[in-house]
């Protein structure tokens, strides 16, 4: 049979159309939650309050009839609408900013480097409040982390995570992925912790987008009593980390910032930017100082774990999954822990010494 190269071209053209028109037009993706209108409006929607053709309408000068907002546009007076207004009586269903409104302390495990849904699965009923996923100093992606939260979306412990840093793409991924508890750190100024803010909560409180995401998901967080975006405000919690001198410098005011349920004084940068050790008294006047800040402006105050004595606070960073394991594995064990046999040669003998 001879190759006939019209045939060909317009077989690799009919190809070519069908990627692009499949490329256009990707297949729903299960678990991506909501999709953006600009997808799903089929079929083409319209408005008899719409524009005319060709037409200015004078809509920033003149309201429409039976607008709420009348007069020119003004983005510092308008009154924001009910659709996304939470239902009259909605509960929390966030167990962690349930336990912070009842003045109960709240631990979080670290996640440090890990990737398997297995592992964190099992980290996250191990007995934790939430878990506090490494987005900072580690080297896990958005994709990586969406996965394991995804894996077990109602374990015991909810998900969270510290950002790296206050902009919309960190703080929109986490929230977008389902983080319910969200650390930002090294937060120096009122403006930084406004961003944060702006980032993490949905209007009016917030700037955050709705572009969808796995959160709003049917089986994450889509079907949660008094709906995701109506409830979602009430129940995240959002921890800024207060680590160096000019952040204590503004802690009074970066704590009145509305939206900010805790500060976290920073154990170990804060001495790293102070450069006095914990203990000494250059050292404790700083953390007394972020301690001073959180309870002035009524918000809950957070540190490390080993600070779960010390006046008023009650929120905490636990250590990362190695340090749990073998901490299980020591109180399971008792007597037996750490009784390995003893041998002469070979590699296990350096536990005979």
């Amino acid at each position: 049979m001879k190759h006939c190269p019209i045939a060909s071209a317009a077989g690799a053209l009919i190809v070519l159309i069908a990627g692009i028109g499949h490329a256009q037009t990707p297949p729903p993706v299960q678990g991506a939650g909501q999709q953006p209108a600009y997808a799903v409006a089929s079929p083409p929607v319209t408005s008899p309050l719409a524009a005319p053709a060709g037409k200015d309408s004078g809509a920033m000068r003149t309201a429409l009839p039976n607008g709420v907002n009348q007069g020119p546009f003004d983005p510092a007076t308008w009154k924001y609408g009910p659709t996304f207004k939470a239902p009259a009586g909605a509960k929390i269903w966030n167990p962690v900013k349930a336990k912070m409104m009842a003045g109960q302390k709240v631990s979080g495990g670290t996640l440090f480097n890990v990737v398997d849904p297995t592992v964190y699965c099992s980290f996250a009923n191990a007995g934790y409040d939430f878990i506090w996923t490494e987005m900072q100093h580690s080297s896990v992606t958005w994709d990586q982390t969406a996965k394991m939260w995804g894996a077990c979306p109602y374990a015991r412990a909810v998900p969270g995570v510290r950002v790296a840093y206050t902009n919309e793409k960190e703080i929109q991924h986490a929230v977008d992925n389902g983080a319910l508890v969200v650390v930002v750190p090294t937060v120096d100024t009122v403006e930084e912790a406004v961003a944060a803010r702006d980032w993490a909560f949905f209007p009016p409180l917030g700037r955050r987008s709705q572009g969808g995401g796995y959160a709003f998901a049917a089986d994450m967080y889509g079907n949660v009593p008094g709906g995701y975006r109506q409830t979602f405000n009430d129940n995240l919690v959002l921890v800024l980390m207060i680590e160096t001198l000019e952040g204590v410098q503004n802690a009074a005011e970066i704590a009145k910032v509305p939206g900010v349920t805790a500060l976290f004084a920073a154990s170990g940068d804060l001495g790293n930017f102070s450069g006095y050790a914990q203990g000494s008294p250059d050292y404790e006047r700083l953390i007394n100082a972020v301690h001073d800040a959180a309870i002035n402006a009524g918000k809950r105050l957070c540190g490390p774990f080993a600070w779960r004595e010390r006046p008023d606070f009650t929120c905490f960073q636990n250590q990362q999954q190695g340090g749990a394991l073998q901490t299980g594995v020591r109180v399971e064990l008792g007597e037996l822990w750490n009784t390995t046999g003893k041998v002469e040669v070979g590699p296990w003998a350096r536990f005979g010494e």
